[in-house]
């Protein structure tokens, strides 16, 4: 049966997997840190070892508002380029490290950064391991609201149901449309697919863009280290 993100040890694996990235953060000049509940332990662990960067990239504008208050420079993309090292969470991933993220909003930055960095570390509990990505959560996409209508009918015509997140704008302005049943045989594909619709500016799938290693704590408060194979 799979666990749920209601079970109770989850705050606490949650914890375990951010503070287990921690040690990553070694030999490290720009940090790139993503949006989500595992990354908010992950912040308030950089307090304690500023002296091991000089400053932090980050996904969103809540993770910004977070690193400020935790004490850490917040830096631009554009200043920096490519970055040492990117530690984010995710909704889903699947045995080939394929990922599904963007539930926090913040998927267009948040790829970004995975692609802009030279080591890509994902922290998460158990709850988000899945056989396939079909079988998991709705793929947040992101789209320029004058193109909301459209790019949900080219989706619909893809087999998946998109509904609009309400009363909601990403940090970049625009609205998600979130989609379930999706077809995710080959997610690379649909991701790509989706990409190429006129008016989107990014879909929740990582295919193409895999972590380098997951951190992911189990029920059992083990922190178990996946390399893809």
């Amino acid at each position: 049966m799979q666990p749920t993100s209601s079970s109770p040890w989850v705050e606490k694996a949650k914890r375990l997997a951010a503070e287990a990235a921690l040690s990553m953060v070694q030999n490290v000049r720009y940090l790139g840190v993503g949006t989500g509940s595992t990354t908010r332990y992950f912040i308030e662990g950089l307090g304690k070892i500023q002296d091991q960067f000089d400053g932090a990239v980050a996904s969103s504008e809540q993770t910004a508002s977070l690193l400020r208050q935790t004490g850490i420079p917040v830096l631009d993309l554009n200043e920096t380029g490519d970055i040492d090292l990117y530690v984010d969470g995710a909704d889903a991933f699947d045995p080939h490290f394929r990922l599904i993220k963007g539930h926090g909003g913040a998927l267009t930055r948040e790829k970004i950064l995975a692609t802009a960095s030279r080591r890509f570390i994902l922290i998460v509990d158990e709850t988000k391991r899945f056989d396939r990505l079909g079988d998991s959560v709705s793929v947040p996409v992101e789209v320029i609201p004058f193109a909301r209508s459209y790019v949900a009918r080219q989706i619909v015509r893809m087999g998946g149901t998109p509904a609009l997140r309400e009363r909601y704008l990403t940090d970049n302005g625009n609205q998600i449309l979130d989609v379930l049943s999706l077809p995710l045989a080959d997610p690379s594909q649909v991701e790509r697919q989706i990409q190429c619709i006129p008016g989107v500016v990014e879909v929740g799938i990582f295919a193409e863009r895999l972590p380098d290693l997951i951190l992911m704590a189990t029920s059992s408060l083990v922190v178990e280290r996946l390399k893809a194979v």
